[in-house]
């Protein structure tokens, strides 16, 4: 997939699944802004892209800011000259149902989830427009396909609102060059999951419901990042893409 000398910004990528993103991104040659409030993590992601002899930046960043996403884009764009493509990977989960979480929690998981989407989005496209186009890619969830019966509401609402999102923008601004599609991970095989993947129930629960018959990895995530990102998806725009095992497909 050709994404040699993109200049790509990724929110959330100190860690997970916004690391792997990263690191294979870099690894096919593309410029990675690396967006994260936590520093020790998102610079220890970048100096680890650098010395594997691939080009990063850590950015400190409240992906919920406009002014930090401001900043974070006239950074890209002074050093680079450019944005190529914006990944809004940043999210939150509160898990509490509705009948427990109080209208802050539902606002909190608003703002991180769809409210960070809106900013890059915001931000990202003036850029994208002037230099003649670019890619957007969300960061959903099979909760913004389906009801998940497993997962909290307010989660499900926050990642439904990224997936039409991602399909308003997409249809505005195509005419722009700019093209916008979402991804939708179930449940991903990571550190934190092999930890809850312990209780049965859970294990049950999320091992169960994938015809595939495995959780999702992170490499699988960043390869449909990778994809999107690329020339060769050129005519991809407004797609809403399961990366899920077939879990959606019921």
């Amino acid at each position: 997939m050709n994404v040699k000398d993109k200049v790509i910004m990724i929110t959330g990528a100190g860690g997970g699944l916004g690391g792997e993103m990263a690191r294979l991104l870099c690894k096919n040659g593309a410029k990675v802004y690396i967006l994260d409030l936590d520093e020790e993590k998102g610079q220890a992601t970048a100096d680890e892209i650098v010395r594997g002899g691939g080009w990063a930046r850590f950015i400190r960043a409240d992906v919920t800011s406009e002014a930090d996403w401001q900043a974070a884009v006239d950074a890209a764009v002074g050093e680079c000259g450019r944005l190529d493509v914006l990944v809004n990977n940043a999210g939150i989960n509160i898990r509490k149902p509705v009948e427990e979480m109080s209208i802050d929690e539902w606002c909190t998981m608003m703002k991180v989830n769809t409210g960070s989407a809106f900013l890059g989005c915001k931000y990202a496209i003036p850029v994208m427009r002037g230099q003649g186009g670019g890619a957007i890619i969300n960061t959903s969830s099979v909760c913004g396909l389906i009801g998940h019966k497993y997962t909290p509401e307010a989660y499900t609402a926050s990642k439904g609102a990224v997936t039409m999102l991602t399909k308003a923008i997409a249809s505005r601004y195509a005419r722009d060059g700019v093209r916008c599609n979402s991804i939708h991970p179930s449940t991903v095989d990571t550190p934190l999951v092999r930890e809850r993947l312990k209780d049965p129930q859970f294990y049950a629960e999320r091992l169960g419901e994938v015809p595939l018959g495995r959780l999702a990895t992170a490499e699988d995530v960043a390869g449909a990042v990778l994809y999107l990102a690329s020339d060769e998806a050129a005519f991809i725009n407004g797609v809403a893409l399961p990366i899920d095992g077939g879990v959606t497909c019921y």
